[in-house]
This record gives C-alpha cells, structure tokens and sequence, in this order.
C-alpha cells in the first residue's frame, strides 16, 4: 500500500472536476434531490469555478494518491479566501474529498495531516471547518481528531437550505 500526495496546479483542471463531481456526488446523492445536487453541481464545480479557486493564492489544492491511483483530494484556504470570517490566524480545511472505493484506508487522516502542517508551517493557530450536521461518518471522524462545535451556518443545495456546523481545533 502507497500513499503519495501531489499539489494541483491549473493543468489538473478537468481531472479536479472529475473528482469533486464523482465524491461530492457519491457522498450526498442518496440524501438529496437529484434536482438540488444537479443545481448544486451545476454551479459549485464549472472549470470557471474550480480556476478561480485554483488561482486564489490563498488557497491550496492537494491530490491523494492510493497504490498510484487518484483517491481524493484536500482543499485548504487561508486568509480571504476562507468561507467564513475566521481571522488572519485560522486555517479552513474546506473539502477533504475522497473516493469511496479508498475510504477506511487512512486518506481522510492523510489529508487531515497534511492541513494540521500547512496550520503549523504558517503559524496558524486554529483549523476549522463546517460539516454537513447529517454527515455522520464526517462528523465522527472530525470529533475523533479532535474538533469540536463552535457554531452553525447555512449551506444552499440548491433551493434547501440545510446547516453546516462549524468545527474548530485549536493549534
């Protein structure tokens, strides 16, 4: 069993939308309209979208890699490119994404990692998150590492709105 990780830079922009489509989908279709994950996908996963993401310098993307083969993915945002106001101190970890096929394979813990250095790297004092309240398995996994509710916010899929918690870990 290898696990490798690489930084995704512009030239994996349609590989980036493969996936974010396969494991965003894969995750949430059962517990979603199919006219709400369409809306949701429609917009949230454009090449235009995934680019300006991609091009925020405040955000950084990282693919994993299981046995040489594309598993998931990290998204990480500091700075403005935060989806909430966290302050200059704080580190989002945004989407830790991984194919269901590799997960219980210690990928969700890889990445989480991976975020845990890049907070330490750039002095960070705090990572965070927000979770979907019904994402059971997410929620267990984050309250396993540590992670604890700090608070709740709105999350669109498509026309229902439905609650994120946020999570926080203090560095």
């Amino acid at each position: 069993m290898t696990i490798a990780l690489r930084t995704c830079t512009l030239e994996d922009l349609h590989e980036l939308q493969k996936i974010s489509y396969e494991t965003f989908n894969e995750t949430f279709k059962n517990q979603n309209s199919p006219e709400n994950m369409n809306a949701y996908l429609d917009t949230a996963f454009t090449l235009e979208q995934l680019e300006k993401e991609l091009s925020n310098l405040s955000s950084q993307f990282y693919f994993v890699y299981f046995n040489n083969e594309l598993a998931g993915y990290l998204k990480v945002n500091t700075n403005d490119a935060q989806s909430e106001e966290m302050g200059a101190e704080s580190l989002e970890i945004e989407r830790i994404y991984i194919k269901s096929k590799f997960q219980k394979h210690g990928l969700g813990k890889y990445l989480f990692n991976k975020a845990f250095e890049l907070a330490v790297k750039n002095n960070k004092k705090k990572i965070w998150l927000g979770v979907w309240e019904k994402n059971e398995n997410a929620l267990a996994f984050y309250k396993k590492m540590g992670f604890i509710q700090t608070g709740a916010h709105s999350f669109y899929m498509g026309d229902e709105e439905q609650t994120d918690f946020i999570m926080c870990k203090t560095l």
